[in-house]
């Protein structure tokens, strides 16, 4: 009804109308976009002792004692840093971050994200708002992305992290609109006909306010001690959080101590991200194992040197099927990186064949049921391959 409404009297369509989410036709590029602020990259602290030096560091400059400085946490999202702009309230712009000076500009596509007001919420907005966040791709979202990509096969994303930069830069904002991408404000860059209130972790309540979603893994502790009991707490959580982390970001609270700090280069002086360990590696493919399920659906599981990945050993990982190995292109014996994200059963996301030695054999997906003998068969419309005989196989 707003469409034919809109349709019939054009005059009253507005920036912020539902209809206005998709309706660009796909760009012929994306043009450059100057952030009027850089947005930064962080230092990286990977152990307890270089959070302790962080903290020791900012006391110095502060004049104070490393325990009495409140520190805001807050996981740190893998996805896509972006910019968006309103001016009165309307989202006018939004960018990728690029280079941290000049990015892409992707209006058109970050309008499809439901997570993006097109209008701030509030009768007081300022007259110009930046803000910054992560355009994150949930598990279940890329998993569903990945399936259908191997149904028409099409591209396979690696991780969730790719999926949402790729998903942002498609130039049809059509096929960006299809795929489950969430934005999550983390800061504002710059602000003009307003003020911000006195710290980050306030900035954030006004965010949620304005329309924004923001993280409720947020925390503000006294000390950097209580700051790794946090990063402690996430990194055991994190089987469990729904989207992709790869650390917690510490930063000092406080806006007029953050001021004090200033920046070095290209990084605060106010802010580390507590890096958590690596949830790819690479390994060997020793072998590869055909499983009948419970449906019949023969299922090939890749046989791994164990190693270590994401706070646990890894020895096994699905390769989902005939398409998904021959799309990798695997051979026993291959160097391959193996993922393993939240709940999700680790998998081989990339054959490194600059690293194969010659003649290695290839894996060869079986013509009859490893556990009954029987000739398996395959729809046309179907990735799977089945034993007919499933009832009569061990599950």
């Amino acid at each position: 009804r707003l469409t034919q409404l809109e349709s019939d009297h054009p005059e009253l369509i507005s920036p912020d109308s539902p209809t206005q989410r998709v309706g660009a036709a796909p760009a012929e590029g994306f043009p450059e976009v100057a952030h009027a602020i850089p947005m930064l990259s962080l230092d990286n602290a990977f152990s307890r002792d270089d959070i302790a030096a962080f903290a020791e560091r900012v006391a110095e400059r502060l004049e104070c004692q490393a325990s009495e400085i409140a520190f805001s946490c807050e996981p740190k999202l893998d996805g896509a840093a972006v910019s968006l702009v309103y001016e009165q309230g309307v989202l006018v712009s939004g960018a990728t971050r690029g280079d941290g000076r000049t990015g892409e500009g992707i209006t058109s596509n970050l309008r499809t994200l439901r997570s993006v007001p097109l209008k701030l919420m509030g009768q007081q907005v300022p007259e110009l708002l930046e803000v910054r966040g992560e355009v994150i791709m949930r598990h279940a979202g890329f998993e569903a992305l990945n399936e259908r990509a191997r149904e028409e096969g099409s591209k396979v994303f690696a991780n969730p992290r790719n999926a949402a930069a790729g998903s942002l830069r498609q130039l049809d904002p059509r096929i960006t609109a299809t795929r489950q991408l969430v934005f999550m404000a983390y800061s504002v860059g710059h602000i003009e006909g307003g003020t911000l209130p006195n710290s980050h972790s306030e900035t954030l309540s006004y965010l949620s306010q304005l329309g924004f979603k923001t993280s409720n893994l947020t925390e503000v502790v006294e000390g950097w001690q209580a700051a790794e009991a946090f990063v402690a707490q996430i990194l055991e959580q994190r089987d469990q959080i729904e989207v992709d982390i790869d650390g917690v970001v510490v930063k000092v609270n406080d806006f007029e101590q953050q001021s004090v700090l200033g920046f070095v280069a290209r990084a605060p002086r106010w802010a580390i991200a507590r890096k958590f360990p690596a949830q790819e590696e690479v390994t060997t493919l020793l072998g590869v194992d055909f499983r009948v399920g419970r449906t019949g659906t023969i299922t090939p599981v890749a046989r791994l040197q164990p190693v270590f990945v994401g706070g646990v050993t890894v020895s096994k990982a699905t390769l989902h099927n005939a398409d998904e190995i021959a799309r990798l292109d695997a051979r026993v014996g291959d160097q391959v990186i193996v993922r393993r994200a939240g709940d999700v059963i680790p998998q081989i996301v990339k054959v490194l064949d600059d690293r194969r030695a010659s003649e290695l054999p290839n894996v060869v997906f079986p013509d009859v049921c490893p556990d009954c003998s029987v000739m398996l068969t395959r729809d046309l419309d179907e990735a799977a391959i089945r034993c007919e005989n499933s009832l009569a196989c061990p599950a």
